[in-house]
């Protein structure tokens, strides 16, 4: 991911742009400040009014989320849980106590310190499928942000747009400005439009597969920890695991070339908007 959704966006605006030029629009006529801050602050008040304070203030956030989060590492999180099994396995259970301190990832340290703990399969799946539940729903609010924007953007441009045809109908008996008037007015609608499609909807999608994969990565955990907790052999854990990765990526955690070393499991980047 990174700064693929960044680079997309660029992509998107300069071909939109270029074949305005190519077809002989001058540059300067795509700016218009008026229609900038009729698109702009229509749009930011009526999501304002959508959503409250305290997601709209989010935006900045998700905005840096969307750009520079990386997805997770879920061949890394396989290996981590095998070689739990493998420690529980020749040692038990509570020897993962020794190993817990050492997990980043809050999620994965909760789900092996309730394992320490003896706590019930049911109850433990239960708590752990709860927290994601809630992730999700803390993403959703994130996402849905720039999802209402993508939807009222385009209603807002068209508003400046009537806006500055009422000036235009208004000033009918300069002929000679007609042209350049009308063309302006429309230039609100490109730019509610445009928003829309090049960057809110994209955000939109890119927030939502963000959220999609950090609940595949925490799924992942949780068969993995239930499966270390049923005392499972770690060949199987793995193979078990594995079905969750997509072909080319299972190839560097089934051959790894030598077996790497117990080490701190780095916290995911997460979409989440708090």
């Amino acid at each position: 991911m990174k700064a693929a959704s960044a680079i997309g966006i660029v992509i998107a605006l300069l071909a939109i742009v270029g074949a305005g030029i190519m077809e002989g629009v001058a540059p300067p006529a795509l700016l218009n400040v008026n229609s900038l801050i009729i698109v702009c602050g229509g749009t930011a008040g009526a999501i304002f009014a959508g959503v409250g304070m305290k997601r709209f203030m989010l935006v900045p956030k998700l905005y840096v989320k969307a750009f520079t989060t990386a997805p997770p590492e879920l061949g890394e999180r396989v290996k981590a849980l095998v070689m739990f099994a493998e420690r529980a396995r020749k040692d038990g259970l509570l020897a993962l106590e020794e190993e817990i301190e050492a997990i980043e990832d809050p999620f994965m340290r909760k789900g092996m310190q309730l394992v320490v703990d003896g706590t019930d399969p049911d109850l433990l799946r239960e708590i752990l499928d709860a927290e994601i539940d809630s992730m999700a729903a803390r993403h959703r609010q994130g996402y849905t942000v720039f999802e209402k924007a993508g939807g009222l953007a385009p209603t807002i441009g068209v508003l400046g747009t009537v806006v500055s045809l009422i000036h235009v109908l208004g000033n009918l008996s300069a002929p000679e400005t007609l042209g350049p008037a009308i063309s302006g007015a429309f230039i609100a609608t490109l730019y509610g439009v445009g928003s829309a499609n090049v960057i809110y909807l994209p955000v939109c999608y890119t927030l939502q597969m963000l959220s999609g994969q950090e609940v595949d990565e925490r799924t992942l955990i949780v068969e993995g920890i239930l499966a270390i907790q049923a005392g499972d052999n770690p060949r199987m854990v793995q193979q078990k695991l594995l079905s969750y990765l997509a072909p080319e990526d299972r190839e560097a955690v089934e051959n790894p070339g030598k077996s790497p070393e117990l080490k701190a499991v780095p916290e995911p980047e997460a979409a989440e908007a708090a």
